[in-house]
């Protein structure tokens, strides 16, 4: 989730009003459409009078709510940064270390002048290189600055025994977001793909190359990067979580990949194991192939390529505008982002923790905790009211679902723990090493977890992020400080809005928990099967309804949303809206009547849903995001989860003929 300068629009209809000096603060609804109905487009009915008339600011892809929120977030931590840059602070202090990260970076004309001297040095390495052997090495020492390249190595827990943190590789080697984007011959994805190689002859030529060499180099790269896409799961396949996890033992691996020089990939990694997991092992046998029928000479300009790119971001103007170009081809961004947000970003993905501590202090009151929490449980009982009720589980797979639904962790705000960043160093003149030493700490941090029991207070996103998440391998659901805000969350507003904006996005992430891939895991967060062999097929079966359903609705031209690849995010959109409903109806105004500004409470839950995804976005972008997103686009996160709610039915008087209306055998239920 993301956020713009532009919020406020998409929050101007809702209005603070007072009915008289002693009620609650209540929150007007304006700008509906009315000369629409409801039940044809929902999120159209509730967002189009914005729609139509906000405008995307031009250093960004989309405007509004959900993700795009975090640009006003960047607006927020920039104002902190810029302060605590100015500040005297103790050397060593959290406020040292990111205050000059900050200042390193936007002093650009420093980074100007040095061009792409940071990176000769590694350039040089690449160049030395004599044997397949000192080719792994480099890598690895890549690797240990979180810079990966054709092995992507990670740490994190083991799905057979979750309390355990284990090695993993999964597949890598490729510049474009996913292995479809090198085989698609549509207009759009040919633009993209002379955008790429025209990116990777831009990085050669300004490393020193004569532009004859450096298409005839990017073409060879784009060649090798080609092969190895093709080896690639798409990323519907790589949903399959019994299908994505394969432990073997080193030694085996090592025998069986000889070519790869696993000893050495991992010894210079200082990486300690016996077994490890192989997600796509058809991958790696990829690699294992290509290492000995791919000559040494262009597997060195493979590594330039990919070096010069994983730190362009990092370099001097040309290299930033280079990476630019490419990015607006992918997501239609028409201008970049200031410095400033550009440098907020690159902060909170460095020394997240600890920038998120003076986030926390400055705009997270502690009573947001305290009624979030509220939310939570009241959403927890209606869950487990809803699975009572479920007419096509048996009883013991109902008790197992409501003892893993009350074994959920609940993290809200920030970390009870904070991050030590103690071991990066930070100089106020020298952003590149800025940068490599925070990513250096960042992969030390993770390493050291290698074959240790999992810390299950740890969090994966930073407290300022609008975002929230579920971790089914803790079996926990986390809402960050930054999403504890409007539209999303209000303590002035009314239940309505609260249940319908934050409740359907805690409904949400506690039906991750049983959505196609958490229903896999246990209680404890091992993949592990709680249910009858009846109930599971069931269960499929109801899935495969919502893929079904999701596979009809259109997004631009031709393109339709892809349902298996977003079947775990809309199974969670139907039922987070339902069970959100459901504890809504377990309040005071819930089982009210009272109107407020002409609308009943039902409709002031059902508008607040429309609120919590609105959003504009380029074309481009929209593309980006069919392909690659799990989650729907914003428009279908709200009509496809109302398509299948009886209590929206009633509220707006749906009949049939509406192009929302289902018949009643065709509403999805399934928790």
């Amino acid at each position: 989730m993301k956020n713009w300068f532009l919020l406020s629009v998409s929050l101007v209809s809702f209005v603070a009003c007072k009915t008289s000096t002693t009620e609650k603060s209540f929150i007007a609804i304006n700008g509906i459409d009315s000369t629409r109905q409801p039940g044809d487009n929902f999120f159209n009915y509730v967002n189009a009078k914005w729609y139509d008339t906000v405008q995307i600011p031009a250093s960004q892809s989309g405007v509004g709510a959900y993700r795009f929120m975090n640009f006003q977030q960047r607006l927020k931590l920039q104002g902190i940064l810029d302060s605590v840059s100015k500040s005297n602070n103790a050397p060593g202090s959290l406020e040292q270390k990111i205050g000059d990260f900050f200042a390193s970076g936007m002093d650009t004309n420093i980074i100007n002048q040095r061009g792409f001297e940071p990176i000769k040095t590694g350039l040089d390495r690449i160049n030395g290189i004599t044997s397949i052997s000192g080719m792994i090495t480099f890598m690895a020492e890549e690797s240990k600055l979180s810079n990966s390249s054709l092995i992507s190595f990670q740490v994190s827990p083991d799905q057979e025994n979750s309390s355990m943190n284990m090695g993993h590789i999964s597949q890598a080697g490729i510049g474009m977001p996913d292995r479809d984007y090198y085989f698609k011959a549509d207009s759009a994805s040919v633009s993209i793909q002379q955008a790429y190689k025209k990116y990777l002859a831009d990085l050669f030529t300004l490393t020193g190359s004569d532009s004859v060499l450096a298409q005839k180099n990017a073409a060879l790269v784009y060649s090798i990067e080609k092969q190895l896409a093709a080896s690639h799961k798409t990323n519907i396949e790589t949903r399959d979580i019994k299908g994505n996890f394969h432990k073997i033992a080193l030694a085996d691996l090592i025998k069986q990949q000889g070519n790869i020089g696993w000893t050495t990939y991992f010894n210079t990694l200082g990486a300690t194991m016996d077994s490890l997991d192989v997600a796509q092992p058809r991958y790696y046998d990829k690699v294992n192939t290509l290492l000995k029928s791919i000559p040494l000479g262009d597997w060195k300009i493979y590594l330039k390529a990919y070096y010069i790119s994983s730190y362009a971001d990092y370099l001097s103007k040309p290299f930033v505008d280079a990476s630019f170009r490419y990015n607006k081809a992918l997501t239609g961004q028409a201008v970049q982002k200031t410095r400033g947000e550009i440098m907020a970003s690159a902060v909170d993905n460095s020394l997240g923790q600890a920038l998120g501590q003076l986030y926390v202090k400055l705009y997270f009151p502690e009573s947001a905790k305290t009624r979030m929490l509220e939310l939570v449980n009241n959403l927890q009982k209606a869950f487990s009211n809803r699975v009572d009720q479920l007419n096509w589980m048996s009883d013991s797979t109902k008790q197992k679902a409501k003892e893993k639904l009350f074994a959920i962790t609940k993290k809200i705000g920030y970390p009870d723990k904070w991050r030590d960043y103690s071991h990066v160093t930070v100089v106020r003149n020298k952003y590149f090493e800025n940068v490599v030493s925070a990513a250096a700490n960042n992969f030390q941090y993770s390493l050291a977890k290698l074959g240790k029991p999992v810390d299950k207070t740890e969090w994966f996103t930073t407290p300022s992020t609008v975002t929230a998440y579920n971790n089914p391998y803790a079996n926990e659901i986390v809402f960050p400080a930054g999403i504890l805000q409007p539209p999303y969350f209000d303590n002035n507003a009314d239940d309505a809005l609260n249940y319908g904006g934050i409740g359907m996005v805690i409904g949400h992430e506690m039906t991750h928990t049983f959505d196609d891939q958490g229903a896999q895991f246990d209680k404890d967060g091992n993949v592990k099967n709680w249910w009858t062999p009846q109930d599971y097929e069931k269960f499929k079966a109801k899935t495969q309804q919502v893929i079904d359903l999701y596979n009809k609705f259109t997004v631009l031209d031709s393109i339709h949303v892809k349902g298996a690849l977003t079947v775990g995010e809309n199974t969670a959109d139907i039922s987070g809206v339902a069970v959100a409903l459901d504890a809504f109806k377990m309040t005071k105004q819930g089982q009210d009547t009272t109107r407020i500004g002409g609308f009943t409470p039902m409709q002031r839950f059902f508008f607040s849903v429309a609120r919590i995804w609105r959003v504009k976005m380029k074309d481009e972008y929209l593309r980006y995001w069919v392909n690659n997103d799990p989650h729907s686009p914003p428009m279908w996160r709200v009509n496809g989860p109302l398509m299948n709610n009886p209590a929206f039915y009633s509220a707006f008087n749906l009949k049939p003929g509406e192009m929302m209306y289902l018949d009643n055998d065709k509403q999805i239920k399934i928790w």
